[in-house]
């Protein structure tokens, strides 16, 4: 099965979160109970009773003697008041729980001392095409060294960049808002600087997009979500003003799926460029589908569970997702306080290294962000890292023998049964096409002289610790669940967010605690693969992705080529819940793996190897 957030999400009730709902139920016993009930003369709710403990006892699989139920009831009662007075204190999102998340394992250290970068080689550009837009797909180092040796200004840059958004918009629906009035006068300034001698750097004059999760200052920050469209928030979140003082220059607002999930948002559904009729993917989809398309030379995505690797895959683009806790979250929209990480999407590599230079490094504000350095070097020697690759990713997958069908089974049934083989069939047949590709990845690397070394991954129940997740989602959105203004959300099905927001409600403290703390065991046994080999190779759609997610270790995710002509054809319908739909033409990619806090030396490894397979210059005709 697909291990996307979406799909992931949809799945994560088999492996264990129908065992934790007690105490929450009570509170929803309660609420139906007084639905049914006549209204009493106050809106309090009824009080708790031994019938509501058996019937909660009953939804978490835990045995309460009939004798300890009346000594549990004061305690209820009262634990359910404070959840009022909480309540009443309508906490914005941007209010962050009193626990800061650190996923260091014991003993670990990181390096504080910065030095000055070390880019690549500056790329001989002669002379400027006579049409601008033959540069829209140029790296960043190609746009900069126009910049700097002023072949092209910032003002026709940025021109040319708001033309295009407003021109593919139309049919890739990647736009929120356009912050065009800004965007003109940084251009303007960026020109007017580089005449009078002061360059800030290879970002300076270079248009990028933010995911409309980032607040701009006089702009809607829409969070891709119905009820959410005229959202003013009145600071630049950090990455912006850090941007902003690198020269870069925002053009646009790009979209995400609403409130971080999936493509599709209040104002439809982002495409991916490389074939419109399906989406791009998401939650960071617009950021993903604008760079792809030429649109920006840069973006900022987000990521918490699989949000910058999922369209950074679909649409063909290079996503860095940093440590968590190494790029400041002040400012953007909070999903999951333990997860979420702020992080570029880019066309190469050493454009995600010149972005994460000037974006790194606590705030003050952000108090999970850590005072580590990354010192990007294009030049190290790269042949000196210990590389892994998790060897079950690369693998076939287990074909488990076909269920007999029941001998009861209806017309209806068995219509049902059959098409769930035939889409599973199909998945099948897309995986083993797609895992040509992870093994050519492998073998590039062996050309390289790379000496790979098998790992696995650590065996513990992640997906029993992914419902964190949601119960940090529904607190961020608690007040939506609330008031019923969760309607106002554009997806209404079962795994979207206004159904697993009520589900998280039944997610118990304790439970919440229990799964934090394998959690711990996990960051240690997994940073334990870090002490053998430095870079880890791993299928994209693997469990990869959750594990790392929830261990803060980092992602570069990398085009792997384009699927040919003799791909398995894509589902009629882009259901969202797998990233690897296919389809000739369309992009795949590989993720390399690093130690917390090894961002700078992953992403030089990823160099490397993206400038060994050439696939760097991939974009859609559109």
């Amino acid at each position: 099965m697909p291990l996307d957030r979406r799909g992931f999400l949809a799945i994560s009730g088999r492996f264990g979160l129908a065992s934790t709902l007690f105490p929450g139920a009570l509170y929803t016993l309660a609420t139906q109970a007084q639905a049914q009930a006549p209204a009493p003369a106050k809106a309090d709710l009824p009080k708790i009773t031994p019938e509501m403990i058996d019937q909660a006892a009953a939804l978490a699989g835990v045995a309460i003697a009939p004798e300890y139920k009346q000594m549990m009831l004061d305690g209820l009662n009262q634990q359910r008041e404070s959840y009022d007075k909480i309540r009443k204190l309508h906490l914005p999102n941007s209010v962050a729980p009193a626990f800061i998340f650190d996923p260091l394992p014991p003993g670990a250290t990181v390096n504080t001392d910065r030095t000055q970068p070390v880019y690549g080689k500056a790329p001989a550009i002669a002379t400027l095409p006579s049409n601008l837009e033959e540069v829209a797909f140029y790296t960043v180092p190609q746009l900069a060294e126009l910049v700097r040796t002023k072949k092209v200004s910032s003002i026709d840059l940025t021109r040319m960049y708001l033309a295009r958004l407003k021109r593919y918009d139309p049919v890739l629906h990647f736009v929120t808002n356009l912050t065009e009035e800004r965007a003109l006068a940084q251009a303007r300034q960026a020109d007017a600087d580089l005449a009078a001698g002061k360059y800030r750097g290879p970002l300076h004059g270079i248009p990028w997009g933010a995911k409309d999760l980032l607040a701009v200052k006089g702009y809607p920050t829409t969070w891709g979500a119905g009820g959410f469209e005229k959202q003013r928030i009145d600071e630049d979140a950090t990455v912006v003003q850090r941007l902003d003082a690198a020269g870069a220059v925002l053009v646009a607002k790009l979209t995400l799926g609403a409130l971080a999930m999936g493509d599709k948002w209040y104002g439809g559904r982002t495409r991916n460029p490389w074939n419109p009729k399906q989406g791009s993917s998401g939650s960071s989809a617009g950021p993903a589908s604008a760079t792809a398309a030429g649109c920006v030379a840069f973006a900022i995505g987000s990521e918490t569970l699989g949000s910058i690797s999922s369209p950074s895959t679909r649409c063909g683009c290079t996503g860095l997702r940093p440590t968590f806790g190494f790029v400041p979250r002040t400012g953007a929209m909070a999903l999951s306080w333990t997860m979420d990480k702020l992080g570029p999407i880019c066309r190469a590599v050493e454009d995600c290294a010149m972005v994460m230079t000037a974006i790194y490094g606590p705030d003050g504000h952000d108090l999970a962000t850590r005072n580590a350095a990354f010192n990007w070097n294009a030049d190290l020697d790269w042949h000196s890292l210990r590389v892994g690759y998790l060897k079950s990713s690369f693998d076939p997958d287990k074909q488990e023998p076909a269920a007999a069908p029941p001998a009861n089974e209806t017309v209806e049934e068995k219509k049902k049964r059959e098409e769930r083989e035939r889409s599973m069939a199909a998945y099948r047949a897309r995986r083993a096409y797609d895992r040509r590709y992870d093994l050519a990845a492998l073998d590039k690397l062996r050309s390289m002289g790379v000496n790979l070394i098998p790992l696995e991954l650590p065996e513990l129940p992640y997906g029993s610790m992914a419902p964190l997740l949601t119960a940090e989602a529904a607190a961020a959105f608690d007040e939506l669940t609330m008031t019923g203004r969760d309607k106002l959300l554009t997806e209404q099905g079962a795994e979207d967010w206004p159904n697993s927001f009520r589900v998280a409600r039944f997610y118990p403290a304790v439970e919440y605690i229990q799964a934090n703390r394998a959690r711990s065991l996990a960051i240690q046994q997994v940073s334990r693969l870090f002490d053998q080999v430095d870079i880890i190779v791993a299928a994209t759609n693997s469990e990869q992705l959750v594990v790392t997610n929830l261990t803060g270790h980092p992602a570069l995710i990398v085009p792997n080529g384009l699927r040919g002509n003799d791909a398995p054809a894509p589902p009629q319908v882009d259901t969202g819940d797998d990233d690897q739909i296919g389809g000739p033409g369309t992009p795949v990619s590989i993720t390399f793996l690093a130690g917390h806090y090894q961002d700078a030396k992953l992403a030089a490894f990823a160099r490397a190897y993206q400038q060994a397979a050439g696939f760097v210059n991939l974009h859609p005709k559109l």
